[in-house]
Formats: C-alpha cells, sequence, structure tokens
C-alpha cells in the first residue's frame, strides 16, 4: 500500500469527534440564541422569546445537551465520539424545540418579557461610506474629516470607502491621518480612489500609505481598487509595518501571480491572522502557489475565502495542502474555481484539521462524484458543528448522493444546505430528504433546484421539512415537477407561506422527453419512492 495511502487511513482512524472545543460550544449556544429569537409558525403561537431569555435558555440547553452527550460517550469511551456528537446535536434540538412551544417566561406580575436592552452608541467608529459615490474635492474632503481633528476624539475606526479621493483630497486627508495613526485599530479604504487614472490613483495610494505607515492594525480593506501589483506595492510602507494584522481584504483587486506574490512579500507576518479573503481576482495557478505560502504561515486562520480566482487543479492541490495546518478554520469558501476531482480529494485529506468547521462553500468546482465523496466523508467524520454546506454545480449524480446523504445525516447542526445545479433526480433528492428528516431542528434553507427532480423527489423534501421549528426556504425549482406533485408540495407547506419561493422555471414535462416517456416515469414515481424510502444511508467509509 502507499505509504501516503496508510497515513491517511490511520489519520481517520484516530479523529476524535468527542468532547467539543469551548469554543464549538459556545458557537452552539450563539446559534440556539438566534434560533430562539427568530420569527417562526411555533413563535408566533406561543410567543417570542427576547434575547436575554434565549441566551439563558441556550445556556442551559447546551449544558444539559453536553452532560447527556457526555454520559453516552463514558460508556463507549474507545469511540471515535461520533455517538456522542450525534446525541448532543438531537437533545439540543428537542430541548429547544421544548422551549419554542414554552414560549417567553412571565413576569411576576403577569406581563411577558419582550425588550431587549437598547443598542448602545459607538463612538469610535468615523464613516464617510455613507450616501452618493461620488469624487470628492479638498474642500469637502476638509469638512467631512473635520471630526478626525477634534482633540479628544475616540475614533480607532476609520472608512473611507465608496468616495473617491483624487490628489486635492488624499493631501487634505494626509496629515489628518498622520495625527491620529497612533490610535487606530481598523482601516477601510475600499473602493477609494474609483474613476481616477491609474496614474493619480497610484500616487493616491502612496500618500494614503505613507500617512498610515507604522500604525498598529488589527483590520485592513484594500478591496474594489483594481489594484494588481503596482497598487499592492504603492501600499508597501503600510504593509510593510503590520505585524499584528487579524482580517485583511483584498477582494476584486486585480490579484494576478504577481500581485498574489507582492502579498507575500509585503507583510512581514500573518501569525495573527484570522482572516483573509481573495474573492474575485484572476490569480491562477501561479498565483495560487504565493497565496498558499501566505495561509502556510496562518495557522490562527478562522476564515478564509478564495472564491472566483481562477484556481485550477494545479493550484488548487496546493492550496489545499497548505489548508491543512489552519487547524482554527471555522469558515471555507473556494466557489467558482476549476479544482476538479483531484484537488477535491486533497481537500478532503486537509479537512480533518477543521474541529471548528461552521461554513464550508464548495460549489462550481468541477468536484464530480469522486470529489464530492471524498469531501463527503472527510466532513462526515470532521467539523461536528457544521452549519452552512454548499456544494452546487459540481456534477454530482445520484451515485455520489449516498455518501453525501450520510455526511448530512450526520450534521445536525446544519442551518443551510446548497446542492443545486446537480443531476441528483428523483433517486438522490430521497436520499437527501432521507438525511435531513430526522432532527436537524436548526435547518431553515434547503436549495436543491435545477437536479431533474420529479415528483416523488420533491413530495419527500416537503415532507422532510415541513416540521423544522424556524424552517424558512425549499428551492425546487428548475425541475421536471407535474402539475400534480407541485400541488401535492403546496399543500404540504400550506401552513408554511413563502417557504416553497417560485417555481417559474420548473418544466412539468420534463426535458427533451416524448409523452409516452413522461407518462411511463409518473406512473413508477410512486414505485421508485416505497423503494427508495427503505433504503439505509450509508455510514461506512
Amino acid at each position: 500500500m502507499d505509504p501516503t495511502t496508510q497515513s491517511f487511513q490511520h489519520r481517520t482512524l484516530s479523529v476524535k469527534l468527542w468532547p467539543p472545543s469551548q469554543s464549538t460550544r459556545l458557537m452552539l449556544v450563539e446559534r440556539m440564541t438566534k434560533n430562539l429569537t427568530t420569527p417562526s409558525i411555533i413563535s408566533r403561537k406561543y410567543g417570542l422569546l427576547s434575547k436575554e431569555e434565549a441566551e439563558e435558555d441556550a445556556k442551559q440547553i447546551e449544558e444539559l445537551a453536553f452532560i447527556a452527550a457526555n454520559q453516552h460517550y463514558q460508556k463507549e469511551p474507545d469511540g471515535d465520539g461520533s455517538f456522542a456528537v450525534q446525541v448532543y446535536a438531537k437533545e439540543s434540538s428537542k430541548l429547544m424545540l421544548e422551549v419554542l412551544r414554552r414560549g417567553p417566561r412571565m413576569k411576576e406580575d403577569g406581563e411577558v418579557i419582550t425588550t431587549d436592552k437598547a443598542t448602545a452608541v459607538r463612538t469610535d467608529i468615523f464613516d464617510i461610506s455613507g450616501g452618493r459615490r461620488a469624487f470628492i474635492s479638498a474642500d469637502e474632503a476638509e469638512d467631512l474629516l473635520k471630526p478626525l481633528k477634534e482633540p479628544g476624539h475616540l475614533y480607532t475606526r476609520i472608512c473611507f470607502s465608496n468616495r473617491s479621493f483624487g490628489l486635492d483630497a488624499a493631501g487634505v486627508a494626509a496629515p489628518i491621518l498622520s495625527s491620529i495613526r497612533d490610535q487606530l485599530t481598523e482601516v477601510d479604504l475600499s473602493d477609494f480612489v474609483a474613476g481616477r487614472p491609474e496614474s493619480e490613483a497610484l500616487d493616491v495610494m502612496n500618500i494614503f500609505s505613507t500617512a498610515l505607515e507604522g500604525c498598529n492594525l488589527r483590520y485592513l480593506n484594500l478591496s474594489n481598487n483594481a489594484l494588481g501589483e503596482k497598487g499592492l506595492r504603492a501600499f508597501g510602507a503600510l504593509l510593510k509595518t503590520q505585524k499584528n494584522l487579524e482580517e485583511l481584504y483584498l477582494i476584486n483587486d486585480g490579484i494576478s501571480e504577481e500581485a498574489a506574490r507582492a502579498v507575500c512579500e509585503l507583510i512581514p507576518s500573518t501569525e495573527k491572522l484570522k482572516v483573509l479573503q481573495f474573492h474575485n481576482n484572476m490569480t491562477g495557478d501561479e498565483g495560487a502557489v504565493a497565496i498558499a505560502e501566505i495561509v502556510k504561515r496562518s495557522t490562527m486562520l478562522e476564515d478564509f475565502r478564495c472564491s472566483s480566482t481562477r484556481i485550477g487543479s494545479d493550484g488548487g492541490v496546493i492550496l489545499a495542502e497548505a489548508l491543512g495546518t489552519c487547524s482554527h478554520l471555522r469558515k471555507l469558501d473556494l466557489r467558482d474555481n476549476m479544482f476538479g476531482v483531484e484537488a477535491g480529494v486533497a481537500l478532503s485529506k486537509s479537512l480533518f484539521s477543521f474541529a471548528d468547521l461552521t461554513e464550508v462553500y464548495l460549489s462550481y468546482l468541477n468536484l464530480e462524484d469522486e470529489g464530492a465523496e471524498a469531501l463527503a466523508n472527510a466532513l462526515k467524520d470532521s467539523a461536528p458543528s457544521l452549519e452552512v454546506l454548499e456544494m452546487a454545480g459540481n456534477d454530482i449524480t445520484v451515485k455520489g448522493a449516498s455518501r453525501l446523504a450520510a455526511c448530512i445525516a450526520a450534521k445536525q447542526f446544519l442551518s443551510k444546505l446548497n446542492l443545486s445545479e446537480n443531476e441528483l433526480k428523483d433517486e438522490g433528492a430521497i436520499l437527501i430528504a432521507k438525511a435531513i428528516e430526522e432532527g436537524h431542528g436548526q435547518l431553515n434553507e434547503v436549495d436543491l433546484s435545477t437536479n431533474s427532480i420529479r415528483r416523488a423527489g420533491a413530495r419527500l423534501l416537503a415532507q422532510a421539512v415541513v416540521l423544522k421549528p424556524g424552517f424558512k426556504m425549499l428551492n425546487i425549482n428548475g425541475n421536471y415537477i407535474s402539475d400534480e406533485g407541485i400541488d401535492e408540495v403546496k399543500d404540504i407547506l400550506k401552513n408554511l407561506p413563502g417557504v416553497i419561493g417560485l417555481l417559474d422555471e420548473n418544466d412539468p414535462e420534463g426535458e427533451d422527453l416524448d409523452e409516452e416517456t413522461n407518462e411511463e416515469d409518473e406512473d413508477n414515481e410512486d414505485e421508485l419512492e416505497f423503494k427508495l424510502k427503505g433504503l439505509e444511508i450509508k455510514h461506512d467509509q
């Protein structure tokens, strides 16, 4: 056996899902608090909890669920903890439903508690991004930035986004920024040179960079400036002095291979970086190598977005392997790249590092069944608190649906599931419906649009979600559901107005099917549903 395969198998077998980390437990409390304060059919009947009461209840629910799950785990300590995680999730969902049905507690005088505490007004944020997007003159800049010159102000966070600075306005801003740079912790300069000639825009960037050089930032946003390598180097003075950055945004900035290398070169330390976003750039495979180097140094990374960056299989494999060092990752967004099967399999090996992962966006990556199955297997045995799973547009067929369904069945904290634009058909849709029908009390959005689903699959999906507390959207548009099937779905969901959404792209006749074939499919739908409802979802590796 290949040594790499042996190592991978050993790693898979050694994964422990229990006990959850403290951060995972806190995230569950936050999630339940949000659900308990979200309007639903149940809350309309029993009343909506206040934020304070919901938070108190959520803490108690989590503690009781943890105790129950831990008792199960102690009876089988040699297991991987997967059963304990399921008990933890199901107990949480059951207790949360009980609280929802109980409704808000009453005060001693009988009055229902409904009000939240007033939100404190922030005095540390200076933001001029509101209003009409426009060029600003030197006089306007002088007037806009006047509060920053007042002695004793408390501004530590500034946002100049949505206002286009030319040389005159930059000349006004520079000395003001220089005078307060020692107190700044967050700077947003996204979209602040829009419409300027390249030479002027680069000069403005240089002016702002010099003015802010040496400030100690935790947050920096340079998005939507078409930076490219020249723009990034124009910000060199600022970037080179940042040793404590926690969040860096370079979205829609023309980050090419050369620009990605410049980022890697200019930022001296990413040891504290928690958020790194490169969405909508032209990075490509060679640029992915440079980004992978940044990722390797960013061991505290929690939120990584590298979507729509033209990265193919080679770059995808390198980036996927680099992500294996980021054990604190909570949110991963790699959508709309050309990864293919090989990069998908490489990513599946890194997923075992992400015990705290709550959101994963893997749509439009050309994964096909093989890549999707590898990722589903990995996710099933990791990320116990996963809330969002998106794998749309990956050519997944019913062949890959079984592994995917097993993964989904294990993810009891899912709130959003998007498998649109695949080829699951009725067989796959029914397997997914079976996976979500039990538990999944926090699920509120399911998207299986454009999957060649017919009447049986649509009916089972509706039945699977109808009793979920707070469920908001079932998208089955763009399928081949008969008129009778649509009527059935609407009847099942009649007490959830707006949940079914639009059906304007549904084709009751099916694509390129003659009348005889369509009638035959309609006759076989009930038999198909009967057979598939008895299928067991595979949980083996």
